[in-house]
């Protein structure tokens, strides 16, 4: 059985990416470790509602995993496999690129 679409897995980081808010939650994990919502907003500029969702979009796209914690807290750690999964779908891209790019240059040149 084949995996998620790497293009459709790129297209999801990219999103998540986009927003400076989901980048500052992203790099508070990276940093700090696992954390709940809770905790990230005693550590961020962010309402705690708004870290909640943002986590929701964050988790969707895969970037980050809820883990049942002690008395129901949740905590949300990173992963990276989504994160590489758009990195090799860039390097592809870039390769595409490289062929056309160079034979357009020697053109121009």
């Amino acid at each position: 059985m084949a995996g998620p679409d790497p293009e459709a897995v790129a297209q999801e980081v990219f999103a998540a990416l986009a927003d400076p808010t989901r980048r500052q939650i992203l790099a508070a994990l990276a940093s700090g470790g696992p954390a709940t919502a809770t905790d990230l907003a005693a550590r961020l500029p962010i309402t705690r509602q708004a870290i909640a969702k943002h986590l929701g979009l964050l988790s969707d796209a895969g970037l980050v995993v809820a883990e049942p914690g002690e008395r129901r807290r949740v905590r949300f750690r990173l992963d990276s496999a989504p994160m590489k999964v758009a990195q090799q779908f860039l390097a592809a891209m870039a390769r595409d690129w490289d062929g056309p790019l160079a034979a357009l240059k020697s053109h121009l040149g």
